[in-house]
């Protein structure tokens, strides 16, 4: 890894300046040869040895638990909602069979389906449903946990089977907001965690491992493997040499540096779907100021990045939107900012900076790629003039200090989308939003995504948020740099693993293969 990033630096000025005498063009994403990995018929039975390179959160109630894309990426595998995603991009039915929209996309009536079992063995009721939604929502304590259902008017049973949602406001993009875990009335998530789905949790040792067993009893397809076990590694060199020599079966989100001396495992490659940039506190001098924003976006050479840091591999993007939200996704963006140290000095000038400034980008450095990246990004500012330091931090500093304190300048991640929604991706960029770690400011923005949430016109609706994304990137609210090509490292004895375009490992298609 030192190496590499030994060659990063001396290869970088020559980059650059290749780069200055061409324009970017966005990565076309690469097909992938057999994505689910080698064929062989499936053996049911047997258990997996998974690396994880951070701790689940120390609550696994599924509706407090939502800082960590990490942690919603595992309890997908135990909590479903009335609606979930599958790997195409729909939302399916689960624990509802069928469900109705009025005209006006403020209410939603749900058939539950029949048979459903919590993990205790005790049969989903629409009282579940109800208390579920209605705590979620915060409708009986005035708080809600999952924020987006704080647009919940009223949740009621109207009868044995049905479940009417009544939104305080039309919004057409609410069903996705419906993948929230239904969970069992009277039962503490923080001391007995029970959902619905394929796996079900059956023990914890925090910063070592989790393990899950197979639902016999699961509603739907069930699971292949009978046992599946998380080990936390945090380093991520580590996490390679564990998986080269077995020690762990598989790992996910890896890049092209880690993947590179894996021979004894099957590669499979797809997309993080999930917006990695350099984010920007747009409260603090001197990134409060739009033209100092703006010339930061024109100094980051984002192909030079991919190229460097990952080996080719990933999808340049040019606002807070990948691309397998396709509807949404605006290509023309991408180079809204093309690389230009000229103009970043011209900016710099212009908004008092002639001599460039100095600031530092916190990094969480379990992440290597969001490691790998700062380091490209600190030459490239070093071009212009500007000084950038770069403060590595634990997962969990990074989560309290600079997400929820907002406590930083610049930082480097990759943000998700919960839902099957381009509000997952926008809402945050609400000026009230508890989310709006970057304290983006838009009387705009607020204006169109109003409109965008509210219309029951589904072209306005796409306008509108299109709309949104082009702010975001007129007003360099963040360096937007890419969709991180994710590769996952699974022994050859397995397959059928499948990428969502969400942040999701669904255990239960992976199986092992006939000797």
């Amino acid at each position: 890894m030192k190496k590499r990033l030994i060659a990063i630096a001396l290869v970088l000025v020559m980059v650059i300046t290749l780069s200055a005498c061409k324009g970017n063009t966005p990565n076309e994403p690469e097909p992938t040869t057999n994505p689910d990995g080698p064929t062989g018929e499936p053996v049911d039975g047997g258990e997996i040895v998974i690396g994880i390179s951070t701790d689940l959160e120390t609550s696994l109630d599924p509706h407090v638990s939502s800082s960590s894309a990490g942690t919603r990426e595992v309890l997908f595998n135990v909590f479903e909602g009335l609606v979930k995603p599958d790997p195409d991009g729909n939302l399916i039915p689960a624990i509802a069979e069928d469900y109705v929209v009025n005209e006006t996309a403020d209410e939603y009536t749900f058939t539950l389906r029949e048979g459903v079992k919590f993990h205790n063995g005790n049969e989903v009721t629409v009282g579940d449903v109800v208390y579920s939604l209605t705590h979620a929502a915060g409708l009986d304590t005035g708080t809600p946990l999952v924020k987006e259902l704080a647009a919940i008017a009223s949740v009621e049973a109207k009868d044995d089977k049905t479940v009417s949602v009544k939104l305080n406001a039309p919004d057409t993009e609410f069903i996705a907001y419906l993948t929230t875990a239904i969970v069992p009335e009277g039962v503490d998530q923080n001391k007995e965690v029970v959902g619905t789905g394929p796996y079900k949790l059956v023990s914890r040792k925090v910063q070592e491992s989790v393990e899950f067993e197979k639902n016999n009893d699961y509603w739907g397809e069930p699971a292949h493997l009978d046992k599946v076990t998380l080990r936390v590694i945090d380093n991520a060199e580590t996490l390679v040499m564990s998986l080269k020599s077995g020690a762990i079966d598989m790992a996910t989100r890896l890049i092209a540096s880690q993947v590179a001396e894996l021979d004894n495992m099957t590669i499979l490659e797809g997309s993080s779907s999930a917006v990695q940039a350099l984010y920007l506190n747009n409260a603090v001098e001197p990134l409060n100021d739009v033209k100092v924003r703006q010339a930061l976006c024109y100094a980051i050479d984002k192909q030079a990045i991919i190229d460097l840091a990952f080996d080719g591999h990933g999808n340049l993007l040019g606002s807070s939107m990948y691309p397998a939200f396709k509807k949404y996704y605006v290509e023309e963006l991408t180079n809204y900012y093309e690389y230009s140290p000229e103009k970043a000095k011209e900016l710099l000038k212009e908004a008092g900076y002639e001599n460039g400034f100095t600031f530092t980008i916190t990094v969480p450095s379990n992440y290597q790629q969001h490691v790998d990246t700062a380091q490209v990004i600190v030459e490239q500012l070093g071009q212009v003039g500007i000084t950038a330091k770069i403060n590595q931090v634990e997962w969990a500093t990074w989560l309290s200090e600079t997400y929820q304190g907002r406590n930083f300048e610049g930082t480097i991640v990759s943000f998700d989308s919960h839902w099957l929604a381009a509000s997952g991706l926008l809402a945050r960029f609400q000026s009230d939003n508890g989310k709006n770690m970057i304290n983006f400011n838009s009387a705009e923005f607020d204006a169109k995504y109003k409109e965008a949430i509210s219309t029951t016109d589904d072209a306005t609706k796409v306008a509108a948020f299109k709309e949104c994304e082009r702010i975001l990137t007129e007003n360099a609210a963040n360096v937007y740099i890419q969709d991180v090509g994710s590769m996952v490292a699974i022994g050859k004895n397995f397959a059928g693993y499948q990428f969502y375009p969400l942040y999701v490992c669904d255990f239960s298609k992976i199986y092992k293969i006939a000797e």
